[in-house]
């Protein structure tokens, strides 16, 4: 936890009080646990404190008058309270922004280190809680603790509420798009809409059309009158993705929009005022662009107004392990599977070099859930590519385990011993190949701990086929 501050844990639940301590301390996160009635004299000092967790008060009527004395001592502290704890009183519209979460018992690990994560952004970035409640969601898409990342979510809180053209860089994967929705759902603008467009995805020849729409026989094919993004964006932002890529003869034409704030449909001579706030972003580096003569330096200096450089993930690999958890969440709230990674897989992962950044990592995350659904992910289950084992020690297999092992090959050698010569009244082969498969499919699950799909690895097959063999032979793991 940032600055080794504590989460104060107030719960009139004495063994549920004393589980959530054993959590904290199994993860490495320092807490302090009190009762209801004599919480007070553990906030002497709430910068000590990064949150508090309520449980069961069974001192207060109503966990309102809780919240509202907490919000009296220190109006920034977060608050995080357990699923079975609700709020039947009135609460101020400033003491509910102190509520920054909910946790569901029994606890799961991605859960605390979300909440935990929302405490810490909320105390770097106090002054969120006396603004209002949208600087509480950029947590929620900009994960990290880096110094990088702090300074990004500084960047974009003071330039949000502005108009000022906003050029963000950084290599593709970064999270460019992200950063520009933030800038848009922190502005005045916000009720209005976002647009994006890749400009390096449209041919040049449609560019103009997209941007600024045209009238109905302005060329062949237009045959009515269509929109343009800049007229869709009105009262709102418009996102310029790749914008290094955008030919010459439309950096002109974007120039003027930019310098007049009026454009023409194509075919129109009827001029339209555009009220919209842009936000460029570009993974080449514009500067030699314009000296190579490939980018209008004019148009270069009007959309680097404000700059946001998106640093890569391997300056700031110390955010991997929180943009795991953070992309595993969301996978499990879209349905969409779940898996862990053993603390060795994940420093394995803080050595790669993430040419893909961010992008790169939400990928093989996915591929992990696919390949191991809700299982358990050590190094030698990553992809070869990912696989950096130098300086990481295995876990040891346990004695029980490694007995286990040899006790079952010894009854395989011993069952093909016994099988080297037909016997005389012969085999019902079938049947023997049944048992024989059985056998293997049991072992290669029980070696890798009901995981199927590293099972199916061992066995050589695939892992739809496995878990057909799994349903025919009635195969399950024991309660």
């Amino acid at each position: 936890m940032i600055n080794n501050k504590k989460m104060l844990i107030i719960d009139d639940d004495r063994q549920r009080c004393h589980d959530l301590k054993t959590i904290f301390n199994f993860i490495g996160e320092s807490c302090l646990e009190t009762n209801s009635a004599d919480w007070r004299k553990n906030l002497q000092n709430p910068v000590e404190f990064v949150g508090i967790l309520l449980g069961q008060l069974d001192h207060y009527l109503d966990i309102s008058s809780a919240i509202k004395e907490i919000h009296e001592i220190d109006e920034t502290l977060p608050v995080i309270m357990l699923d079975d704890v609700h709020v039947s009183g009135n609460i101020s519209s400033q003491a509910s922004q102190q509520i920054v979460g909910r946790l569901s018992w029994p606890l799961k690990q991605n859960q605390i280190l979300e909440a935990i994560h929302s405490c810490q952004y909320c105390r770097d970035n106090q002054r969120s809680l006396r603004e209002g409640t949208k600087s509480l969601e950029l947590f929620r898409s900009m994960v990290g603790q880096s110094g990088a990342m702090q300074g990004i979510r500084r960047l974009i809180e003071q330039v949000a509420s502005t108009d000022a053209s906003v050029l963000i860089l950084g290599e593709s994967g970064t999270g460019k798009e992200v950063a520009a929705r933030n800038l848009h759902y922190l502005s005045n603008r916000s009720d209005k809409p976002f647009v994006p467009i890749n400009c390096g995805a449209i041919p040049a020849e449609l560019l103009e059309s997209e941007l600024f729409g045209h009238e109905k026989g302005a060329f062949t094919g237009a045959i009515t009158a269509r929109k343009g993004r800049f007229e869709l964006a009105q009262g709102g932002t418009i996102f310029l993705d790749e914008i290094g890529d955008m030919p010459l003869p439309m950096q002109v034409k974007l120039l003027r929009v930019l310098q007049e704030r009026t454009f023409e449909r194509i075919g129109s001579s009827q001029s339209i005022k555009a009220d919209v706030r842009i936000i460029a972003a570009t993974h080449r580096h514009l500067d030699m662009e314009v000296s190579e003569n490939r980018f209008r330096e004019d148009l270069f200096y009007r959309l680097n107004v404000f700059p946001i450089e998106m640093p890569a993930l391997r300056e700031r690999v110390d955010d991997l392990p929180m943009l795991v958890n953070e992309l595993v969440t969301r996978l499990e709230n879209d349905n969409r599977g779940s898996v862990r990674l053993s603390p060795n897989a994940v420093q394995s992962l803080m050595s790669c070099p993430w040419p893909g950044n961010v992008r790169e990592l939400a990928n093989l995350i996915e591929r992990l859930c696919i390949l191991y659904p809700y299982g358990v992910v050590d190094v030698k289950d990553l992809p070869v590519e990912y696989q950096k084992s130098e300086g990481i020690e295995s876990y040891p297999q346990p004695e029980l385990a490694e007995w286990q092992s040899r006790n079952q090959q010894n009854n395989l050698q011993a069952s093909a011993e016994s099988i080297s010569n037909l016997p005389e009244n012969g085999v019902n082969l079938k049947e023997f190949v049944t048992k024989l498969e059985i056998s293997y499919i049991e072992q290669a699950l029980a070696e890798e701990d009901w995981v199927v799909a590293r099972a199916a690895k061992r066995l050589g097959m695939r892992r739809t086929t496995l878990v057909e063999k799994m349903r025919k032979y009635d195969l399950q793991k024991a309660s």
